[in-house]
């Protein structure tokens, strides 16, 4: 019955990551928020961005699939290196390849679900801080000019938690049901997602 139970959950959490990604292209160009500004601003820009979104709940749900130390290893090291980045983008230094970074993190991340879950702790927290620099670089770039530098981070920082909160939570459900089953169904649509994001046009 788990068995059953399993292959049928394998197929929607696999269409999740892609049905995220549909939500409108201007969410991927980061656009401005209108009048919003200080920690309104922040906790709104990671979830006006499909690639943020897919990313954060990736690094929750890989912490989740990997377990131990992983559970709070990863999504901390995201949050304190995507900080880091902020300040990058806020002060205007140049980070190439931002955009790109970006979108490789989730098919990292993704392959990561299906083949990293021995991987050593430090290597994914590694891999995962790396590419929070990215993050972190669009969220403080892309800062309203009226908003405060801290309340603007202290935005973003809580809406990102949010968001491994959330994929915490899809990474114990899935691991109830056999991770060695569904992480592979999950880590392959959030991978495809992130081919398909570094296939479109800048």
């Amino acid at each position: 019955m788990k068995r059953l139970l399993t292959v049928r959950l394998a197929a929607p959490l696999a269409a999740l990551p892609a049905a995220l990604a549909l939500l409108p292209q201007a969410a991927l160009a980061h656009p401005g928020h209108g009048v919003a500004s200080g920690a309104q601003a922040g906790f709104l820009h990671p979830l006006m961005g499909a690639d943020h979104i897919l990313a954060m709940v990736a690094v929750g749900l890989l912490a989740a699939l990997r377990g131990g130390r992983a559970l709070w290893a990863l999504p901390l090291a995201f949050l304190v290196l995507m900080s880091a980045g902020a300040g990058l983008g806020m002060t205007g230094i140049a980070l190439l390849y931002a955009e790109t970074g970006i979108a490789l993190s989730i098919v990292v991340f993704g392959l990561a679900a299906i083949v990293g879950l021995r991987a050593p702790v430090a290597l994914l927290t590694a891999l995962v801080g790396v590419f929070a620099v990215f993050h972190g670089y669009a969220h403080g770039a892309e800062m309203p000019e009226t908003a405060s530098g801290l309340s603007f981070g202290l935005g973003f920082l809580a809406a990102t938690a949010l968001l491994h909160a959330a994929g915490m939570g899809l990474g114990i459900g899935a691991t109830r049901f056999g991770a060695g089953r569904t992480a592979p169904a999950l880590g392959a649509g959030v991978a495809a997602v992130g081919l398909a994001m570094l296939a479109l046009p800048a």
